[in-house]
């Protein structure tokens, strides 16, 4: 059986940002720019242009992933597109994707509807179609905007969520990259009321219009405390593993007030807590890969090392996987 890897991740950013100081004047906020940034951990978002979309922000991420991998665009045959802000209801973007990216017409391309563990379901079905044979070179793109939902004055969403993508080579045919294994998912869809844009879809409520982003977070800090703990050590079960074989710990970077207590929750030392959210926000799906591509880029990741990936939140959905580099 082919042995699915991690190879290579890549990844883009609106151009425009906005800084703590701007929310504050713009939305005349009773936080401090000081006071933000204490509360999520976060400097800084990336927010997309009114004429950008998701699409055209995996497009980049993709462009950047060729670029460092000469040859790779001709090798690609499935694709696979992350997103809750598609361009369309229909066609299915990725399509789109495989046009634009001018990838082979023999490239299987698919949409997944899928928040803050995004990454993980969509490595998750990169892996299989890899060991399965179905595919040898899958192009994993995570790319979110919500901003384009989001109350300008709410600020209990507007200051943690920056719009950026992704773009992930999972392949059978390379040698170097990280090992891909111990998967573990779960779901509760009871919780959906707490993370939701209604009318975004085709069931219509009330007026019928689109309606902005809703986010309960007393809820969703709840739901997190409660489940990460139990994913962290389904995963570690799984793959035969104690807390401290791990080297490194890459959650999805919701914020820094939640990811402090689930640190300390599981006493995982300083160190090996990977904090990436500070000039780009929480992006969602895509927030577990930019940090992998920041530690990455900094050679934090040495050969041996063992990294547990856990993504959570909107569904609620969630899931954890161990990469071995």
């Amino acid at each position: 059986m082919p042995n699915a890897r991690l190879c290579a991740i890549e990844y883009a950013l609106p151009e425009r940002e906005e800084e703590n100081v701007f929310l504050v004047a713009d939305m005349q906020s009773d936080w401090s720019a000081e006071e933000i940034f204490a509360k999520t951990g976060i400097r800084k978002r990336h927010i997309a242009a009114i004429d950008e979309c998701a699409s055209d922000l995996a497009v980049q991420a993709a462009e950047k992933l060729f670029s460092r991998q000469t040859g790779l665009k001709e090798k690609v045959d499935f694709v696979i597109f992350c997103s809750q802000s598609p361009d369309y209801v229909l066609p299915t973007t990725a399509c789109l994707l495989q046009s634009r990216l001018h990838l082979a017409k023999a490239c299987g391309a698919v949409d997944i509807n899928q928040g803050c563990a995004g990454f993980l379901y969509g490595l998750a079905m990169a892996k299989g179609l890899v060991e399965s044979g179905t595919a040898r070179n899958v192009l994993l793109l995570n790319a979110e905007t919500y901003s384009k939902y989001i109350d300008k004055q709410d600020k209990t969403t507007r200051t943690i969520f920056g719009d950026g993508a992704s773009a992930a080579w999972i392949s059978a045919d390379e040698e170097n990259g990280f090992t891909i294994r111990s998967f573990v998912f779960g779901t509760d869809g009871s919780g959906a009321e707490n993370l939701i844009v209604k009318n975004s879809g085709a069931r219509i409520e009330g007026k019928g219009s689109r309606q902005p982003l809703f986010m309960d977070g007393p809820e969703i800090f709840q739901f997190t405390l409660s489940v990460v703990p139990k994913t962290v050590r389904a995963v570690l079960q799984n793959a035969k593993l104690e807390l401290e074989n791990l080297d490194m710990f890459v959650f999805h970077q919701a914020n820094a007030f939640i990811l402090e207590h689930l640190r300390q929750k599981l006493d995982i030392p300083c160190e090996k807590f990977l904090l990436d959210l500070a000039e780009t926000g929480n992006t969602v799906s895509a927030s577990i890969p930019i940090a992998l591509s920041h530690a990455m880029a900094e050679k934090k990741f040495t050969v041996g090392m063992k990294i547990l990936l856990i993504g959570f939140g909107v569904g609620y959905s969630w899931g954890g996987c161990v990469l071995e580099a």
